[in-house]
């Protein structure tokens, strides 16, 4: 494969300062959660469902104990104390909540030990139920195979899960690896998890546990057809962004956008509330094998892909900086990158070269998700055709984990079967007819990628030294990402985040910190 020349010293400098900015938050996570976490906690513990009116039961019990300033003790205490007290599970506590009939804190609370052990009952359950789904994705692979590399990976976005599924299983026929649920537009922005199976949506589909559930069957069935494991994304990401992550563990999802930064850049949600969801969402994905897939790519529809190249380093540095702090492997980091090049630029694959092998050779272990070309393409689909067989060339070349399919026409609508069909059909002619082109190819020291790759490293060092200095915080309030202004006090949900009380408990956190070596 092809190798850069990097310096050494410039990568170990910028992991360092990677490491002393997320290192900044080791308080936030220790001491604070928020209105979401809460609310997951709920779900793990077996709550679901929703009122005649849409209201899921997990925000419900969240809001009466908000309101009565209990929930800094952590939901998890009050729901299993009032298990204890009226011998019900924690379902049918729910449903006393929701109809009006219990309030939580009225209740007494039990012995701490006896509140522990149903606790502990509880989440092994759960922990044991996501631990069967992990081993089952497991043996499929043993089963199957490994992935494909570049795995690939398409999208389907009707609105209507069962239209989905039908759109999923024509890819997967087609030669997909990998089918992405995009999920309905501004659902990032809703404060709650819509319940059940869902047929509207406007660019997209809800993501709905039972969605999940939906999807992973068919898939399933399909990968039986196949003969080859059929991988599940959907996204962990926004105001519900560990809830998310929850119902996907539960249901065998195998992939989750789950970045650290992109909900407060390009969705203005609160930097702390972001950073805390961020936090227990990737611990979850950590424990239920979910690959992670982060958002650099968004950077460069705001910014210029060579000016700005230095912005997708340094998040990719602090994306991993976070996940490892969740207790998620390299392994499992589908750390993002885009080929948004402009194509009138001389030598504009040589710089796309150089910004893929930097971001190949900086994560070796990880499952890099490489992005299309779509800031660039336009009404002339041979055009778009042509950069998106540019892109597919790249992937192959650089060795990138997963590749996300541009299609020819989505610069004109939303594309239909057979532009899949062709965007696959471009795909596999290119990484068949290239696949071991790399390794016999040297790149001289002095060539212009290696130089490019270099220069890119050392702007994203000092970036990442100088925000090391200043505080991440203070850095993405004067618009140092992505060129937006995000306040540390601005955005939506910050009045969702809370400080713990000394008696707090969250028994999933605990036992998966423990698990993950944490």
């Amino acid at each position: 494969m092809l190798k850069l020349d990097l310096d050494t010293s410039l990568v170990t400098r910028s992991r360092a300062a990677a490491q002393k900015i997320t290192s900044d938050f080791d308080q936030l996570f220790a001491s604070y959660s928020s209105v979401t976490i809460e609310r997951t906690v709920l779900r793990l513990m077996g709550v679901d469902g929703a009122t005649a009116d849409g209201k899921p039961l997990p925000n419900l019990i969240v809001e009466q104990l908000q309101s009565s300033g209990a929930l800094n003790r952590g939901a998890a205490i009050w729901l299993a104390n009032a298990m204890l007290h009226t011998s019900l599970s924690a379902q049918a506590v729910a449903e006393e909540v929701a109809a009006g009939e219990l309030d939580l804190t009225s209740l007494p609370l039990a012995e701490a030990a006896k509140v522990y052990r149903v606790l502990s009952e509880i989440s092994d359950q759960m922990l044991a139920h996501i631990t069967k789904q992990r081993q089952q994705r497991e043996q499929y692979f043993k089963q199957y195979g490994s992935r494909n590399q570049p795995a690939i990976y398409v999208i389907v976005a009707t609105g209507n899960i069962y239209e989905d599924v039908t759109q999923a299983r024509a890819a997967a026929h087609e030669g997909a690896d990998i089918i992405a649920v995009i999920r309905s537009t501004a659902q990032s922005l809703l404060d709650y998890v819509p319940y059940g199976a869902t047929t509207v949506g406007f660019g997209g589909t809800y993501a709905t546990q039972e969605n999940f559930r939906i999807m992973r069957q068919a898939l399933d069935e399909v990968s039986q057809q196949l003969g080859r494991y059929i991988g599940l994304t959907n996204y962990a990401s926004g105001l519900c962004m560990p809830e998310i992550a929850a119902m996907g563990a539960i249901e065998r999802l195998d992939l989750m956008l789950n970045d650290a930064m992109y909900g407060i850049l390009f969705r203005d949600i609160n930097p702390k509330r972001t950073l805390l969801d961020q936090y227990f969402s990737r611990m979850i994905n950590a424990y239920a094998g979910i690959e992670i897939q982060t958002g650099e790519d968004n950077y460069l529809t705001t910014s210029d892909a060579i000016d700005k190249a230095y912005t997708v380093t340094a998040s990719q540095l602090l994306n991993e900086s976070f996940a490892l702090k969740s207790g998620l492997k390299p392994q499992k980091m589908g750390l993002g990158h885009a080929y948004e090049i402009n194509p009138d630029i001389e030598d504009s694959f040589s710089y796309e070269v150089a910004h893929a092998l930097l971001t190949r050779e900086l994560f070796p272990e990880a499952p890099i998700k490489y992005m299309p070309p779509t800031k660039f393409a336009s009404g002339n689909i041979f055009k778009t055709h042509l950069m998106d067989a540019m892109f597919n060339f790249a992937g192959q070349l650089t060795g990138q984990g997963v590749q996300l399919l541009g299609m020819m026409t989505e610069a004109i609508h939303t594309p239909h079967l057979v532009d899949r069909s062709l965007a696959i059909e471009n795909a596999q002619y290119i990484f068949k007819a290239v696949k071991n082109f790399s390794a016999s190819l040297m790149l001289s020291p002095d060539s212009f990628i290696n130089r490019r790759a270099n220069t890119v490293l050392k702007e994203a060092t000092e970036f990442l030294e100088r925000v090391a200095q200043e505080g991440l915080l203070s850095a993405m309030a004067a618009g140092e990402f992505a060129e937006i202004k995000r306040p540390e006090n601005g955005g939506k949900g910050l009045d969702g985040v809370f400080e713990r009380d000394s008696e707090y408990y969250n028994p999933f956190m605990d036992k998966m910190k423990k698990e993950l070596g944490l």
